[in-house]
């Protein structure tokens, strides 16, 4: 049972520096001592567990068509999600707005998942898929964008098992790394940090999709419309 795994993964997620969006793609190889379980992790733990799967999940007998889409730090994704989404009528979903806005709520969870992340803990692959599995649900939605997500391969399997599916199609907006550099040059980041973590934890993830023969590629050099267009002609292929 899915439920009684994640009480466990979450009560021995290990210590880590991460930002709100991360989840536990880059685990420490520190581990708790039997007295050290966070109060934080235990009361998520038993929230999740006990509310996961109760909030609807008998209402949808088919599930939505499920499009990852995927690209290096400013690679333009969230923009050309935006526009997909307007085109073609797909629920656009973030992990990490989603968990910025279980924060942003005040609701029990958002209170503990804010915790763990003050705590310097990294929060749980499981519990991000959940926020998301519920999103889906709620959106009522039969075509289904997540945007930046799954990060890691540690996501993509999370994500399989609970939600029980693998995606329909996975966009992948390739990048070359100084076209990238120069669009973030303006947000002050970390960028070397940022694309090492990419290349290092989401190209992993692509390669899987790839040999599933799922991933659709797509020069994300020119212009945002230019981009589209080539985006365009993916989706308008596509049967839903």
């Amino acid at each position: 049972m899915w439920r009684r795994r994640l009480g466990a993964i979450l009560l021995r997620s290990p210590p880590s520096s991460s930002s709100p969006a991360a989840s536990s793609c880059q685990r420490s190889r520190h581990h708790l001592l039997p007295t050290e379980e966070p109060l934080a992790l235990n009361r998520l733990a038993r929230l999740f567990t006990s509310q996961a799967g109760s909030d609807g999940d008998g209402g949808h007998s088919q599930k939505p068509f499920i499009a990852f889409v995927l690209g290096g730090p400013g690679s333009g994704k969230g923009t050309q999600c935006t526009k997909i989404a307007s085109d073609f009528g797909f629920a656009h979903l973030s992990a990490g707005d989603l968990l910025r806005h279980e924060i942003a709520s005040g609701s029990e969870k958002g209170e503990l998942i804010l915790d763990i992340i003050k705590q310097g803990r990294i929060v749980p692959s499981e519990i991000t898929v959940e926020l998301i599995r519920k999103a889906m649900e709620m959106s009522n939605a039969n075509k289904v964008l997540i945007d930046g997500f799954p990060r890691c391969e540690e996501n993509r399997v999370a994500f399989e098992r609970i939600v029980g599916t693998e995606p329909d199609i996975v966009i992948f907006f390739d990048c070359p790394e100084d076209e990238m550099v120069k669009r973030l040059l303006g947000r002050n980041q970390t960028i070397k940090k940022r694309l090492k973590v990419f290349e290092s934890l989401n190209i992993p993830v692509v390669d899987y999709y790839s040999s599933r023969g799922k991933v659709h590629k797509i020069n994300a050099t020119g212009t945002a419309d230019e981009i589209f267009e080539a985006v365009r002609r993916i989706f308008s292929s596509l049967r839903f």
